[in-house]
């Protein structure tokens, strides 16, 4: 095996899913981003904090959509950096769990974007 990489599949949102990981996860950078004809993405990628993530929208619709037993756990440096990152990653989506402390970390959350991709946000 050369890599191995969590691969993120939308149904025409992956342009405003790739923009929004962008602008609010720390250290987020757009790799690679090839567009199709139609403004949708043929694939994409994205590294959050050394994690490179692929993302792309299927042509076909299908039918199924994200869970949330699937996700993306992101450790960050304090406690007071989970709020704000968990309150902007929910934004238009909803919490899962709640900013707290739930006796496994000082202060976790877990959130459902508004794309549907599921993110578990702990601090370290």
């Amino acid at each position: 095996m050369t890599t191995a990489h969590p691969f993120l599949m939308f149904q025409g949102q992956c342009a405003q899913a790739l923009d929004f990981y962008a602008a609010t996860l720390p250290e987020a950078a757009v790799l690679a981003r090839q567009d199709k004809p139609d403004g949708t993405i043929a694939m994409a990628r994205l590294q959050v904090a050394g994690l490179e993530i692929m993302l792309n929208d299927l042509p076909p619709v299908h039918d199924f959509d994200f869970t949330p037993s699937s996700s993306i756990f992101i450790t960050l440096d304090t406690p007071d950096a989970v709020d704000p990152l968990a309150k902007a990653e929910a934004s238009g989506g909803k919490f899962l769990m709640p900013p707290g402390d739930y006796g496994f970390s000082p202060r976790f959350a877990w959130v459902q974007d508004r794309f549907g991709v599921s993110w578990q946000i702990s601090a370290a």
